[in-house]
């Protein structure tokens, strides 16, 4: 079996698959046309070796995919069908279009992005360390600092997988999990190397070790381990600590994933287990017109150098 570096994201009626070299974006119309936008994949690491460096390429680069994927659900929602009322443009869309102009779309996507860092950065690491920092731990003593880092750790992670569990629950998101499912299965096809078609898709898991809920989990874990070292100081000293820490966080962990995804050791299916088990919420069945959207987009990423997207 091939272990493929391709990946993608689910989408407002679409999928968004990211290849070697290209970006497609395939979104089902509401006419039931499937409508592809394909593009030249961009990033540091093609322009400066820096930015290949273990660690540094995987905090860049979770930047880049954030930005990547903002841009990807603007464009799948388009194509959304709108109310009479809900086209019209409100002051704040005509104030902001005047302000920028042509780059209003760039605007709203790195707006976008630092906003949404900004929550998960404040509810996931802020919260927990503000919390646990309620507690009568005894920061003097290395047991003390090391239950206090503990106890946060596993407030990270309660509060992680509610929020995960809870959103799950929205009526709202129920078609995007179901486009992340045909995702998953159409890349399960690929990595098996059989014909891209609904009936071989149809037949994998919605589940993969690569995914972006497995790698946040992860993500979860490495805080806990980098942050242990921490904790010494006052509740703003241990914020500022974490916040600095947090690009050194997040590429410790892309390099776990990476080397889980090539691993086949037993202890690596072992880390990716909790990944997994969270794609039980995050995950859908999808029906054939969803799948048929995965592979058009999967297909227009492909490239002719079948070596170019091994993991």
């Amino acid at each position: 079996m091939r272990k493929t570096s391709i990946g993608g994201e689910a989408l407002i009626e679409g999928v968004m698959m990211r290849g070697p070299e290209n970006i497609a974006i395939a979104v089902r119309k509401p006419d039931g046309e499937i409508t592809v936008d394909k593009k030249p994949l961009q990033t540091l690491a093609m322009r400066h070796k820096f930015f290949k460096l273990p660690i540094v390429r995987g905090a860049v680069g979770l930047f880049e995919s954030m930005v990547l994927g903002v841009r990807s659900l603007m464009f799948s929602a388009e194509f959304v069908e709108l109310d009479e009322g809900e086209q019209s443009q409100s002051r704040f869309d005509r104030f902001v279009e005047r302000v920028f102009g042509d780059k209003m779309k760039d605007a709203v996507v790195y707006f976008s992005v630092i906003v949404a860092m900004a929550f998960a950065v404040g509810f996931f690491i802020l919260l927990p360390n503000l919390l646990a920092g309620l507690m009568d731990f005894n920061k003097k003593s290395t047991g003390g600092v090391i239950s206090y880092n503990l106890f946060e750790g596993l407030l990270r992670i309660a509060i992680f997988v509610g929020y995960i569990a809870l959103i799950s629950k929205m009526k709202d998101v129920e078609r995007v999990f179901q486009y992340h499912g045909a995702e998953h299965k159409t890349i399960h096809c690929y990595e098996h190397e059989e014909e891209l078609t609904v009936e071989n898709v149809r037949k994998y898991t919605t589940k993969h070790p690569r995914c972006g809920t497995a790698f946040l989990f992860v993500v979860m874990i490495i805080s806990i381990l980098v942050f242990s070292f921490t904790g010494w100081g006052s509740v703003l000293v241990n914020i500022a600590v974490r916040l600095l820490l947090l690009p050194v966080v997040a590429g410790l962990s892309y390099e776990v994933i990476k080397f889980a995804g090539r691993s086949d050791w037993k202890i690596m299916k072992i880390v990716s287990a909790p990944g997994l088990a969270l794609q039980h919420f995050t995950t859908r069945e999808p029906d054939d017109s969803q799948m048929e959207v995965a592979i058009e987009a999967l297909k227009n990423v492909l490239v002719e150098d079948k070596n170019a997207d091994r993991w």
